[in-house]
Protein backbone atom coordinates (compact mmCIF):
# COMPACT_ATOMS: atom_id res chain seq x y z
CA UNK A 1 0.00 0.00 0.00
CA UNK A 2 1.40 3.55 -1.05
CA UNK A 3 0.34 5.76 2.27
CA UNK A 4 0.14 8.68 0.34
CA UNK A 5 -3.70 10.35 0.08
CA UNK A 6 -4.50 8.02 2.56
CA UNK A 7 -6.32 8.14 6.21
CA UNK A 8 -3.98 6.91 8.82
CA UNK A 9 -5.37 6.25 12.41
CA UNK A 10 -2.34 5.52 14.54
CA UNK A 11 -2.56 4.50 18.40
CA UNK A 12 -0.24 5.37 21.37
CA UNK A 13 0.66 8.38 18.97
CA UNK A 14 1.29 10.50 22.02
CA UNK A 15 5.07 9.34 22.05
CA UNK A 16 7.11 6.60 20.97
CA UNK A 17 6.86 4.41 18.14
CA UNK A 18 3.50 5.39 17.83
CA UNK A 19 4.41 9.42 17.47
CA UNK A 20 7.49 8.52 15.12
CA UNK A 21 4.80 6.61 12.69
CA UNK A 22 2.24 9.47 12.91
CA UNK A 23 5.16 11.97 11.46
CA UNK A 24 6.32 9.35 9.38
CA UNK A 25 2.95 8.97 7.22
CA UNK A 26 2.43 12.29 7.17
CA UNK A 27 5.92 13.17 5.29
CA UNK A 28 4.93 10.30 3.15
CA UNK A 29 1.72 11.79 1.72
CA UNK A 30 -1.08 10.80 3.98
CA UNK A 31 -4.13 12.70 3.26
CA UNK A 32 -5.18 12.98 6.94
CA UNK A 33 -3.31 11.27 10.03
CA UNK A 34 -5.91 10.85 13.54
CA UNK A 35 -2.87 10.87 16.46
CA UNK A 36 -5.03 8.54 19.35
CA UNK A 37 -4.01 8.28 22.88
CA UNK A 38 -5.21 7.98 26.28
CA UNK A 39 -2.58 10.96 26.97
CA UNK A 40 -5.08 13.34 24.88
CA UNK A 41 -2.99 16.37 25.44
CA UNK A 42 0.03 14.06 24.13
CA UNK A 43 -2.35 12.91 20.91
CA UNK A 44 -3.51 16.72 20.42
CA UNK A 45 0.62 17.73 20.45
CA UNK A 46 1.85 14.92 17.73
CA UNK A 47 -1.24 15.78 15.57
CA UNK A 48 -0.27 19.58 15.68
CA UNK A 49 2.96 18.78 14.17
CA UNK A 50 1.72 17.32 11.29
CA UNK A 51 -1.88 18.90 10.65
CA UNK A 52 -3.34 15.99 11.91
CA UNK A 53 -6.45 15.39 14.27
CA UNK A 54 -5.53 14.79 17.95
CA UNK A 55 -7.93 12.10 20.17
CA UNK A 56 -7.78 11.11 23.43
CA UNK A 57 -8.95 7.37 23.47
CA UNK A 58 -8.67 4.06 26.66
CA UNK A 59 -7.72 1.64 23.48
CA UNK A 60 -8.86 -0.87 26.26
CA UNK A 61 -12.53 0.37 26.08
CA UNK A 62 -14.34 -1.18 22.83
CA UNK A 63 -16.74 1.66 23.37
CA UNK A 64 -14.26 4.57 22.41
CA UNK A 65 -12.31 2.22 19.66
CA UNK A 66 -16.04 2.10 18.24
CA UNK A 67 -16.60 5.76 18.19
CA UNK A 68 -13.23 6.97 17.48
CA UNK A 69 -13.49 4.39 13.83
CA UNK A 70 -17.16 5.29 13.58
CA UNK A 71 -16.23 9.25 13.89
CA UNK A 72 -13.19 9.38 11.39
CA UNK A 73 -14.82 6.97 9.01
CA UNK A 74 -17.94 9.99 9.17
CA UNK A 75 -15.97 13.16 9.23
CA UNK A 76 -13.00 12.01 7.43
CA UNK A 77 -13.82 9.54 5.04
CA UNK A 78 -12.87 5.70 4.92
CA UNK A 79 -9.51 4.66 7.08
CA UNK A 80 -7.36 3.19 5.00
CA UNK A 81 -4.75 2.12 7.80
CA UNK A 82 -5.30 1.51 11.37
CA UNK A 83 -1.93 1.03 13.41
CA UNK A 84 -2.62 -0.39 16.84
CA UNK A 85 0.13 0.73 18.33
CA UNK A 86 -0.92 0.92 22.35
CA UNK A 87 0.60 -1.15 24.73
CA UNK A 88 1.98 -1.62 28.38
CA UNK A 89 4.17 -3.73 30.12
CA UNK A 90 3.70 -5.42 33.84
CA UNK A 91 6.00 -7.38 35.71
CA UNK A 92 5.86 -10.73 36.86
CA UNK A 93 4.44 -14.41 36.69
CA UNK A 94 2.40 -16.08 36.95
CA UNK A 95 1.59 -14.40 40.53
CA UNK A 96 0.81 -10.78 38.89
CA UNK A 97 -2.67 -9.68 40.14
CA UNK A 98 -5.67 -10.49 38.13
CA UNK A 99 -6.42 -6.90 37.88
CA UNK A 100 -2.83 -6.51 35.94
CA UNK A 101 -3.56 -9.45 33.78
CA UNK A 102 -6.65 -8.14 32.81
CA UNK A 103 -5.39 -4.76 31.89
CA UNK A 104 -2.10 -5.57 29.61
CA UNK A 105 -5.00 -8.20 28.03
CA UNK A 106 -7.39 -5.55 27.60
CA UNK A 107 -4.83 -3.35 25.89
CA UNK A 108 -1.99 -5.71 24.34
CA UNK A 109 -4.68 -8.03 22.72
CA UNK A 110 -8.11 -6.77 22.94
CA UNK A 111 -7.66 -3.57 21.45
CA UNK A 112 -6.12 -5.34 18.24
CA UNK A 113 -9.71 -7.14 18.41
CA UNK A 114 -12.06 -4.11 18.74
CA UNK A 115 -9.89 -2.52 15.82
CA UNK A 116 -10.49 -5.74 13.46
CA UNK A 117 -13.58 -6.08 14.74
CA UNK A 118 -15.59 -2.77 13.69
CA UNK A 119 -13.39 -1.63 10.97
CA UNK A 120 -12.39 -5.33 9.14
CA UNK A 121 -16.18 -5.49 7.76
CA UNK A 122 -16.55 -2.05 6.19
CA UNK A 123 -12.91 -2.27 4.87
CA UNK A 124 -14.25 -5.59 3.17
CA UNK A 125 -17.19 -3.92 2.47
CA UNK A 126 -15.15 -1.19 -0.02
CA UNK A 127 -12.81 -3.94 -1.41
CA UNK A 128 -9.83 -3.57 1.11
CA UNK A 129 -7.17 -2.13 3.47
CA UNK A 130 -4.57 -2.56 5.97
CA UNK A 131 -4.03 -2.95 9.45
CA UNK A 132 -0.22 -2.55 11.40
CA UNK A 133 0.01 -4.18 14.61
CA UNK A 134 2.24 -3.66 17.11
CA UNK A 135 3.46 -6.51 18.53
CA UNK A 136 7.15 -7.17 19.90
CA UNK A 137 9.99 -9.57 19.58
CA UNK A 138 8.53 -11.01 22.82
CA UNK A 139 5.73 -12.07 21.27
CA UNK A 140 8.15 -14.82 18.87
CA UNK A 141 10.52 -15.38 21.62
CA UNK A 142 9.80 -14.41 25.03
CA UNK A 143 10.51 -11.47 27.85
CA UNK A 144 12.52 -12.12 31.12
CA UNK A 145 11.31 -10.92 34.22
CA UNK A 146 7.33 -10.47 32.25
CA UNK A 147 4.63 -13.39 31.69
CA UNK A 148 2.21 -11.08 31.10
CA UNK A 149 3.87 -9.30 28.36
CA UNK A 150 5.20 -12.19 26.56
CA UNK A 151 1.87 -14.16 26.97
CA UNK A 152 -0.29 -11.04 25.58
CA UNK A 153 2.47 -10.04 22.88
CA UNK A 154 2.22 -14.09 21.41
CA UNK A 155 -1.61 -13.43 21.36
CA UNK A 156 -1.32 -10.41 19.52
CA UNK A 157 1.23 -12.23 16.64
CA UNK A 158 -1.36 -15.20 16.71
CA UNK A 159 -4.36 -12.70 15.87
CA UNK A 160 -2.31 -10.56 13.48
CA UNK A 161 -1.48 -13.72 11.56
CA UNK A 162 -5.12 -14.78 12.04
CA UNK A 163 -5.98 -11.43 10.24
CA UNK A 164 -3.49 -12.02 7.31
CA UNK A 165 -4.56 -15.49 6.08
CA UNK A 166 -8.61 -14.89 6.93
CA UNK A 167 -9.05 -11.88 5.51
CA UNK A 168 -6.22 -12.20 2.88
CA UNK A 169 -8.80 -12.81 -0.23
CA UNK A 170 -11.17 -9.66 1.03
CA UNK A 171 -8.22 -7.46 0.31
CA UNK A 172 -6.97 -6.68 4.21
CA UNK A 173 -3.52 -6.73 4.54
CA UNK A 174 -1.45 -7.02 7.87
CA UNK A 175 1.71 -6.28 8.91
CA UNK A 176 3.14 -7.15 12.51
CA UNK A 177 5.83 -4.97 13.97
CA UNK A 178 7.79 -7.05 16.33
CA UNK A 179 10.97 -4.92 17.87
CA UNK A 180 13.58 -5.53 20.33
CA UNK A 181 14.12 -2.36 22.90
CA UNK A 182 13.16 1.00 21.25
CA UNK A 183 12.85 4.23 22.70
CA UNK A 184 10.12 5.38 24.46
CA UNK A 185 8.41 6.30 27.93
CA UNK A 186 7.80 1.72 28.02
CA UNK A 187 12.03 1.50 27.85
CA UNK A 188 12.38 4.21 29.95
CA UNK A 189 14.68 3.44 33.43
CA UNK A 190 15.44 0.22 31.60
CA UNK A 191 18.28 0.90 28.98
CA UNK A 192 20.38 -2.53 29.96
CA UNK A 193 17.89 -4.96 30.13
CA UNK A 194 17.66 -7.77 28.28
CA UNK A 195 15.56 -6.57 25.62
CA UNK A 196 18.45 -3.89 24.52
CA UNK A 197 20.96 -6.97 24.41
CA UNK A 198 20.97 -5.85 20.43
CA UNK A 199 21.08 -2.11 21.14
CA UNK A 200 17.81 0.26 21.66
CA UNK A 201 16.38 1.98 18.42
CA UNK A 202 15.50 4.97 18.79
CA UNK A 203 11.67 5.42 17.39
CA UNK A 204 12.14 6.97 13.93
CA UNK A 205 14.25 3.46 12.27
CA UNK A 206 11.22 1.66 13.73
CA UNK A 207 8.64 3.61 11.87
CA UNK A 208 10.91 3.71 8.64
CA UNK A 209 10.61 -0.14 8.30
CA UNK A 210 7.04 -0.18 9.26
CA UNK A 211 6.58 2.42 6.09
CA UNK A 212 8.70 -0.24 4.25
CA UNK A 213 7.01 -3.18 4.97
CA UNK A 214 3.49 -1.25 4.24
CA UNK A 215 4.46 -0.27 0.83
CA UNK A 216 5.71 -4.00 0.19
CA UNK A 217 2.97 -5.44 1.80
CA UNK A 218 5.03 -7.70 4.04
CA UNK A 219 3.74 -9.38 7.30
CA UNK A 220 6.56 -9.29 9.59
CA UNK A 221 8.16 -6.06 10.87
CA UNK A 222 11.88 -6.61 12.50
CA UNK A 223 14.03 -3.21 13.12
CA UNK A 224 16.42 -5.20 14.93
CA UNK A 225 17.36 -8.11 12.04
CA UNK A 226 18.94 -10.97 14.88
CA UNK A 227 15.42 -11.17 16.00
CA UNK A 228 14.76 -13.42 12.84
CA UNK A 229 17.88 -15.75 13.54
CA UNK A 230 17.06 -16.17 17.01
CA UNK A 231 13.40 -16.99 15.71
CA UNK A 232 14.94 -19.57 13.57
CA UNK A 233 16.78 -21.01 16.22
CA UNK A 234 13.82 -21.34 18.49
CA UNK A 235 11.88 -23.46 15.71
CA UNK A 236 15.11 -25.29 14.62
CA UNK A 237 16.26 -26.75 18.87
CA UNK A 238 13.55 -25.55 21.24
CA UNK A 239 15.27 -27.68 23.79
CA UNK A 240 18.42 -25.23 23.22
CA UNK A 241 16.63 -22.12 22.66
CA UNK A 242 15.15 -22.34 26.82
CA UNK A 243 18.50 -23.47 27.37
CA UNK A 244 19.71 -19.99 26.35
CA UNK A 245 16.63 -18.37 28.12
CA UNK A 246 17.64 -19.67 31.18
CA UNK A 247 20.72 -18.11 30.91
CA UNK A 248 19.22 -14.89 30.02
CA UNK A 249 17.11 -15.23 32.84
CA UNK A 250 19.99 -15.89 35.51
CA UNK A 251 21.75 -12.83 34.32
CA UNK A 252 18.44 -10.14 34.20
CA UNK A 253 15.93 -11.49 36.34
Amino acid sequence: MDVANRIVVVTGAAGGIGRALAIRFAQAGAKKVICADLDGEGAEATAAEINGIGRKVNVANEDEIRSLIDDIEASEGPIDLFCSNAGIMEPGGPEASNEAWQRIWDINVMAHVYAARHLAPVMIQRGGGYFLNTASAAGLLSQVGSAPYSVTKHAAVALAEWLAFTYADDGIKVSVLCPQAVRSAMTRGHEDGVASVDGMLEPEPVADACLKAIEEETFLVLPHPNVLQYFRNKAENYDRWIGGMKKLNRIYK
